[in-house]
Formats: C-alpha cells, structure tokens, sequence
C-alpha cells in the first residue's frame, strides 16, 4: 500500500525531473508517462499533463500528451474487449449496478464517453473498463475519447504552461482554482446523472 501512496503523491515537479533525466529520448517519455498512467491509474494524470507542457512546451506538450492518454485509453479497451469476456458476467451477476451502467452506456455511448472525457477528475479507467465491456464499437469509444480528452488535456495544460508566471499573479490562480472548480462540479453532476 506504501508504494501506491508515493507513486499517488508524486507532484508535477517529480514527473518533470524525469522526463529531463530522458530528454535523450525524445518525445518518448512525453508519450509513456500519460500511456502507463491508463494502465496504473494511481497516476496522477494532471501532474503528468503539466510536467509534459512545462518540458515540452504547450503545444508539443499538449499533442504527446493526448497521444499517450488516447493511446493508453485504446490498449486498455482493447486488452479488456479482448481477455474480459467472462469479467461482465461475472461483474453483471455480483454487482448488478454495474449491468446497468454498461446497458446504459451501450445506449448512450458516444455523448457520455465524450463528456467524462472532457473532466479532468473522472475515473478514465472506469469509464475505459465499462465501454469495453459493453457492446460500444471500438470506433464510437475511441472518437468520444480522443475529443474529450483533447478538452481535458488542452485546457489542464493551459493551466499548468508556464506556473512560475501564474504563481507570481494572484488572480490567475483564483481563475484557474474557479475553472477546476467549475469542471470539477461540472464532472461530478454529469459522473452521477451517467452513473444512476
């Protein structure tokens, strides 16, 4: 359990650190660190996403990001739409809320994948799981994600570009606390009228 609190715990500065100690590698840390972070979501995704644009840039930063989130996303759904057969039965049978979810989710697919996808506090795996449990085609999943996380992505790491400047000006950081708020809010009314 120690280990899980420290990976969890790890800020944007940790992240930064080492995608500088592989910056040899090119874009490639900047695409693994969001990729792994869909496979062990005890990642913190947005310190990932704002590491990513204060060692890359924003707009490098923002497009190797999306392409590890939307990456990782697809692996994911493609692992469990693969080996995960057996995993809805079992999951429809002990947790009949869940057999709701994916039969609700089988009919409003695109637009409810799209909108999880725009907030940065939604549990992506948990959606990821859930869509590829369901009948959704791997086509319809993967253009709601790609759309919504590019929101999610472009707008944390428009927050997060340049932190040093937004430290030093007290207003940028009620504005961006007030947008996280907002998004946050946002996030959960639309996570609880999707999850009923």
């Amino acid at each position: 359990m120690e280990w899980t609190q420290a990976i969890s715990a790890l800020t944007w500065e940790d992240i930064q650190g080492w995608l500088k100690q592989y910056e040899a590698l090119g874009p490639i840390p900047g695409i693994l660190a969001p990729l792994v972070e869909s496979f062990f979501p005890v990642l913190p995704l947005v310190a990932i996403l704002i590491a990513n644009v204060n060692a890359y840039g924003l707009g490098e930063g923002v497009l190797l990001s999306w392409i590890g989130v939307v990456g990782g996303a697809s692996c994911v759904f493609a692992v469990v739409r693969t080996f995960g057969g057996r995993l809805r039965g079992l999951l429809e049978r002990k947790l009949p809320r869940t057999g709701q979810l994916i039969h609700w989710l089988e009919k409003h697919g695109f637009s409810s994948v799209f909108l999880l996808a725009c907030f940065p506090f939604t549990p992506s795996a948990v959606v990821t799981v859930v869509s590829a449990l369901s009948r959704m085609p791997f086509h319809t999943f993967f253009t709601a994600t790609a759309l919504g996380k590019g929101v999610m992505i472009f707008l944390v790491s428009l927050a997060g570009n340049d932190l040093a400047d937004v430290l030093k000006q007290p207003w940028k950081i009620a504005l961006i606390l007030g947008v996280f708020g907002l998004m946050w809010l946002l996030g959960k009314k639309v996570e609880s009228k999707y999850m009923k």
